[in-house]
């Protein structure tokens, strides 16, 4: 779907079971988007549930010892956060069954997990005297029962990507199904995955991601210092922020790397190297810095001249909304990208450079140096200014309202 009419939201409270960690390092889709519904209504984020794997083999980690006192059966669970409406739920760790092949004795025993977590929750709800509210699962597709045990007025399913990792595919399928069918809506991060899943559920929307522009504008301070990891790399640098793993597109940057060994080709992120071909590593005009935290990402897009999204153009990459594709914006980096999505050139409107092979793809990297101007860097930053997570939130509760009553 396109835009979504705002409205006036009424009050409620929201039950979120998160696919991300309240502490990861950095801020997931769903977590950012509970902190902004945080402003009108009272958010309860069900952390994702440690199981007793985790217990061990994280058993001297932070994340750990903050969760471990609330693992007690007695324990309310509750970890105060620094929004007033906003508390993050901790649930006593569950059974580690991923082991088990998908059938009846799989479903059986997460019917236990489902109910330690489903129990933790209807405790606080009780505790708080909550009867009517909105329970959103986000991507937590492993957890599909959970609506039934603690009864919302209205159940949410939050698709953010397709179950790609091996590990999400061995159940993965059968449980999102479950909650496809049984969610009274369902919202979708990409447009394919909006027609895919519009299949199972005919209540389904399309609310793109978004990014936080206000974050990577800091881009555009002048007493910014580039960050020390490509401080001293020579210019012009072409960059890549994210995951150096599957989806990159190696054939597609091979001959831009290779043809132009003038430019340097920065990527910053953590790197797979299982995925890494040779002449990649070997290439003298490649660097590849490493992850960096969030809060230095403006030094990163400070010191990049063009920002890259060179994904592989397969079905995995058509049900992809990049994060990173309005945080580029929002530094005001010209942007090329392989045409792995042809969804988002209606979000963009004409400032993304989308190249469906290797000549055009590296003749926009030339372009995208020599033709620099001002008014492009403005209009860059207008498209990221639509395009906030501020303006998702709304667009969410729009629907949340709309369906609620």
């Amino acid at each position: 779907m396109g835009e979504i009419s705002i409205m006036a939201s009424s009050p409620k409270n929201i039950v979120i079971l998160g696919s991300g960690k309240f502490d990861g390092e950095y801020p997931s889709t769903i977590f950012t988007l509970a902190r902004l519904f945080a402003k009108e209504h009272k958010v309860l984020y069900v952390e994702y549930p440690f199981t007793i794997n985790d217990c061990v083999s994280l058993r001297n980690t932070e994340q750990y010892k903050v969760r471990k006192p609330h693992f007690t059966w007695n324990a309310t669970g509750i970890i105060k956060t620094d929004l007033p409406n906003l508390d993050i739920l901790i649930t006593p760790p569950v059974l580690s069954i991923n082991f088990l092949p998908e059938g009846a004795l799989y479903r059986k025993i997460l019917k236990i997990n489902e109910s330690i977590i489903a129990n933790r929750i209807r405790k606080v709800l009780k505790m708080r005297g909550i009867e009517d509210f909105v329970y959103i699962n986000s991507f937590n597709f492993h957890y599909p029962g959970i609506a039934q045990l603690i009864k919302p007025k209205l159940t949410v399913y939050h698709s953010v990507d397709p179950i790609i990792v091996p590990y999400d595919m061995k159940h993965g399928y059968v449980s999102e199904k479950q909650l496809l069918e049984e969610s009274n809506l369902v919202i979708c991060t990409s447009k394919h995955l909006f027609e895919v899943n519009k299949k199972h559920n005919k209540k389904t929307f399309f609310i793109p991601n978004a990014a936080d522009v206000s974050h990577s504008q800091k881009a555009l301070a002048e007493d910014l210092i580039i960050h020390p990891s490509i401080k001293e790399i020579k210019k012009p640098i072409i960059g890549y922020v994210g995951n150096i793993e599957r989806r990159i597109d190696f054939d597609l940057l091979k001959p831009a790397i290779e043809k132009n060994p003038d430019k340097s080709f920065v990527f910053v992120g953590p790197v797979d190297e299982t995925f890494l071909p040779q002449w990649f590593v070997n290439s003298d005009n490649v660097h590849m810095v490493g992850k960096v935290p969030y809060q230095d990402l403006p030094s990163i897009y400070k010191g990049i001249d063009v920002a890259l999204i060179p994904f592989k153009t397969d079905e995995v990459s058509a049900t992809i909304f990049p994060l990173k594709l309005f945080e580029y914006l929002g530094a005001g980096k010209p942007v090329v990208a392989s045409n792995f999505n042809p969804d988002l050139e209606s979000w963009t409107e004409g400032t993304v450079a989308y190249c469906p092979d290797t000549d055009s793809f590296e003749q926009a990297i030339k372009e995208a140096i020599n033709t620099e101007t001002v008014v492009k860097v403005e209009k860059r930053l207008a498209v990221a200014a639509k395009n906030t997570w501020d303006k998702r939130a709304q667009d969410f509760l729009s629907l949340l309202d709309i369906n609620y009553n």
